[in-house]
């Protein structure tokens, strides 16, 4: 069932619960219960004005939690969907409830996939990403990088000998991919 401010009906009647399970509805009585002048929805007790907002244009393409009934009358789109990345999060938002853990795995994996996209179209624009700058491996040497790793003490020295597998890890396997490659097509021109 969906997020509403609407009570859903109950399986069954009170009378049947009353029945049923020993003490069920003691609370039903207001003068039993101190929490009822909050539980009243009348905006104009507290001197709280609002009114509902006018809605917000809704083209579909919008990930709504199937939780949700509806989306919030005015919403963003910070990261609109796009490529592969955006397929996995349509998945994500379309099948999984956000309380089961594949739903946030998925968006996740779209994450990594989104990072990888952006990468690669960096390479079609007159600027392409950086790995050695970008990623802070020129000041591991020239700003004293190491030795302010080594010599305090840091959690991350933990993971120190990942780093650089992590960062640079694809663009050595992306390099030799390409080398492979050049050698297969060179190869193949050869015996030609």
């Amino acid at each position: 069932m969906t997020y509403t401010s609407a009570k859903p009906p109950l399986p069954e009647t009170a009378e049947e619960l009353r029945a049923r399970i020993p003490g069920w509805g003691v609370d039903l009585d207001p003068a039993d219960r101190p929490s009822v002048p909050r539980e009243a929805l009348d905006p104009e007790a507290n001197g709280a004005h609002w009114e509902f907002p006018e809605r917000q244009l809704d083209d579909g393409r919008r990930e709504r939690s199937i939780e949700h009934a509806m989306l919030t009358p005015v919403f963003g789109t910070s990261c609109p969907t796009r490529g592969l990345s955006g397929v996995v999060r349509r998945l994500a938002y379309r099948r999984y409830s956000e309380a089961r853990a594949a739903h946030w795995l998925l968006l996740i994996g779209a994450d990594r996939i989104d990072a990888t996209e952006a990468h690669l179209r960096s390479f079609a624009t007159l600027r392409p990403d950086q790995p050695f700058t970008q990623t802070g491996l020129r000041s591991e040497v020239s700003g004293h990088g190491w030795s302010s790793r080594v010599r305090r003490r840091r959690a991350d020295l933990a993971h120190l000998w990942l780093d650089p597998i992590i960062v640079g890890g694809p663009w050595l396997a992306a390099a030799a991919a390409i080398v492979l490659g050049v050698r297969r097509v060179v190869g193949i021109r050869r015996r030609s």
